[in-house]
């Protein structure tokens, strides 16, 4: 099941999408929505579990007629470093914290500034909870797993060399790209294909087998320390080829089983209002 957030005639809500209708629904991270009515009997995609029903209230949209917003608005976004390869399982897991304002959606634009150096784009699966993963096992842990989506991990890489905790690095406005959507299930997290193109062209394909760390175990990681809870968003790591934006451009982070997110890339201060 796809779950966005959307923007419409009545306001922004989040939305069950079904062919080429949006269909409107209560947050789902909201007190009294799935998330919460559901905490820690979320199905790990492994077992197959009945998944979490929306609560539909309606009206039904068509697609035309809205605008996809990044699909959750979380309290918390963290990263997790030393995650790119097998190698990196000789050193130890350590995580990064993005701001959750960093945030932007589908085909939003990230705004490079002058001076800013080289930005790199990282197409990554991202999990987004539906509770806490504190107190969970690898074996139980996936349960606390509302969805994925596809996350674009934006990083200046000359700021991230002189910043050994990568806060003025990946923690732009606009640095942390997310949707289109939140697919509710998905195959096999620790064995899906993930790539990127920038400006039409595609960069080497990898999945996420060849990242250090699976997904249970980065969870539980994160869940022995970080206070996270419904709607809060992890970034597993880019297992593929990365590769700098340029102004005019334009990055396509794809998610096999998920799907593609766009990012245009324009030049300058991002503009009033900035990133939502």
């Amino acid at each position: 099941m796809r779950i966005a957030r959307i923007a419409h005639a009545g306001g922004t809500a989040h939305a069950v999408l079904d062919g080429d209708t949006a269909e409107v629904i209560a947050d789902p991270f909201g007190v009294g929505g799935a998330a919460d009515s559901a905490a820690g009997r979320a199905p790990a995609p492994a077992d197959g579990a009945a998944r979490r029903a929306p609560v539909r209230l309606g009206p039904r949209l068509p697609l035309g007629e809205v605008r996809l917003l990044a699909p959750v608005q979380p309290r918390t976004v963290v990263g997790m470093a030393h995650n790119t390869g097998p190698a990196d399982r000789e050193l130890p897991p350590q995580a990064f914290l993005k701001p959750a304002r960093s945030a932007i959606g589908p085909d939003e634009p990230v705004y490079l500034p002058d001076g800013i150096g080289r930005v790199d784009a990282e197409a990554e699966l991202a999990v987004v909870l539906a509770t806490s993963p504190a107190g969970h096992t690898p074996d139980t842990v996936l349960r606390t797993v509302y969805g994925w989506t596809v996350a674009n991990d934006l990083t200046a890489r000359d700021l991230q060399r002189n910043d050994p905790l990568w806060t003025s690095a990946k923690g732009r406005p606009g640095f942390t790209p997310l949707g289109p959507w939140i697919e509710t299930f998905l195959d096999d997290p620790d064995d899906t294909e993930v790539t990127l193109a920038l400006d039409g062209v595609p960069l080497r394909p990898a999945s996420t087998r060849e990242l250090a760390r699976s997904v249970a175990e980065i969870l539980c990681y994160l869940g022995g320390f970080l206070p996270l809870g419904p709607g809060d968003v992890v970034l597993t790591g880019a297992p593929g080829e990365y590769g700098p934006l340029r102004p005019g451009g334009r990055a396509a982070a794809t998610v096999a089983g998920i799907g593609t997110l766009t990012t245009p890339v324009h030049a300058g201060p991002v503009l009033a209002g900035g990133p939502r």
